[in-house]
């Protein structure tokens, strides 16, 4: 469906930062978020059946059909929570489907090789690979730009995942960090352009783990890239080509992932040579924003954290420990009015993720991720935003070693 022109619609402004990677729509309503994000596979999107009846755009003068299942299943994640006027950020990714006619369009050609990772580069390389992530990009644009209310709206868009870990989340093969930031780039610009033909102020995000001066440790400088290194040179390279309005989406998990004590890493600082940035020396990253060379239009880009929970360990204060790594991690964005939105990960507790158990709710044994009894973390984010909160937060003063919440103030 074609529209007019680019809704000229003002990027919302929410209660408050509180978000959540949803999976039980109800709850999530329940909980008072005001930011979600959903997870979208631009590889499942593709139909190739010969008798395709789905809907079609058609870029580079070549037409491309779209899943209508899959499209149907992600306006029932998107339209009852904007409905509520919940943003909704889409984190676009393309995941290995090792069907070859599918990946030769929508992965990267590195990408295809041998498959020993979680998700894939897009595919800027071949002409059907550019065309093909500049019309799903425009159609998807299209149909969350608020001109088809029936399927809801979408604010942001996050490209890609953890890029600076690329060879895991963002794979393109064994590369140097500059030809992984040019082809990203080139990537994030087609994006831009395909949301910006159809919403003028919604909002493009680059996503980045929590390493800052180093890179993920154990793999080589053809897997991982330092995030200040990828972050300047995707600047840089962005400005060159003619600059954008790109914004950040942080993922500050702790230093150690299996230990929710942020308040507790040591080994990171508070100045732009620490290893990681977690929540602890969160404004190591927001003060680097500040610099003149990285504004858009003289003002700081914008930033969301968009991945990351608090691990529960199986001791008797695991959840205690949890439930207070979140009330500091909401004190110290308070205090970063940068920071729009801190969207939780996860829900519920996931079979697959390593060990980790970051829900809000326990999964059921032998269950991958249904929803079995809330966690005392739940109770403190329903009040989390609320006149309630300054109260049913104070027990994490003591257990973070703190007098007060004003101790978070940036360094």
């Amino acid at each position: 469906m074609a529209v007019a022109g680019p809704d000229t619609t003002p990027f919302p402004s929410p209660a408050n930062i509180k978000g959540l990677q949803v999976q039980m729509l109800e709850d999530a309503l329940k909980l008072g978020i005001h930011h979600a994000a959903v997870n979208v596979n631009l590889t499942a999107l593709l139909d190739l059946s010969d008798k395709s009846a789905g809907p079609a755009h058609m870029a580079a003068g070549k037409t491309f059909h779209f899943n209508e299942g899959y499209l149907a299943l992600l306006d029932a994640q998107i339209k009852p929570l904007s409905d509520q006027q919940i943003l909704v950020y889409l984190i676009l990714l393309a995941y290995p489907s090792k069907e070859p006619a599918r990946d030769a369009v929508c992965l990267h050609p590195e990408s295809r090789k041998d498959f020993k990772y979680s998700v894939g580069a897009f595919n800027t390389v071949t002409p059907d690979g550019r065309a093909y992530l500049q019309a799903v990009t425009e159609m998807l644009a299209t149909r969350w730009s608020g001109a088809q209310p029936e399927h809801g709206r979408v604010w942001g868009w996050i490209v890609g995942n953890e890029m600076n870990s690329h060879y895991l989340w963002y794979n393109m093969g064994l590369q140097t960090p500059e030809t992984v930031i040019d082809a990203y780039a080139a990537a994030f610009r087609i994006v831009h352009t395909a949301v910006r033909k159809t919403s003028q102020n919604a909002r493009l995000y680059l996503p980045l783990d929590h390493h800052w001066s180093v890179s993920m440790h154990g793999i080589s400088k053809k897997e991982a890239i330092s995030g200040k290194f990828f972050l300047d040179t995707f600047a840089a390279r962005i400005r060159a080509g003619g600059d954008i309005d790109w914004h950040f989406a942080g993922h500050p998990y702790p230093e150690d992932l299996g230990n929710p004590m942020v308040w507790a890493d040591k080994g990171i600082t508070f100045d732009g040579a620490t290893g990681k940035v977690t929540f602890k020396n969160l404004e190591v990253l927001t003060r680097h924003l500040e610099q003149p060379a990285l504004h858009w239009q003289g003002k700081p880009r914008r930033v969301i954290l968009s991945e990351q929970g608090f691990h529960t360990l199986l001791t008797s204060e695991g959840e205690q420990l949890q439930a207070a790594a979140y009330a500091y991690a909401w004190e110290k964005c308070r205090r970063l009015p940068v920071v729009d939105a801190f969207i939780y990960h996860r829900h519920v507790d996931h079979a697959h993720e390593g060990g980790l158990r970051l829900g809000l709710w326990r999964n059921a044994p032998n269950s991958v991720s249904t929803p079995h009894s809330k966690k005392q973390i739940y109770d403190l984010f329903v009040k989390a935003g609320t006149p309630e909160w300054k109260a049913v937060a104070a027990f994490a003063l003591p257990v973070a070693g703190l007098n007060s919440w004003d101790e978070l103030a940036p360094r």
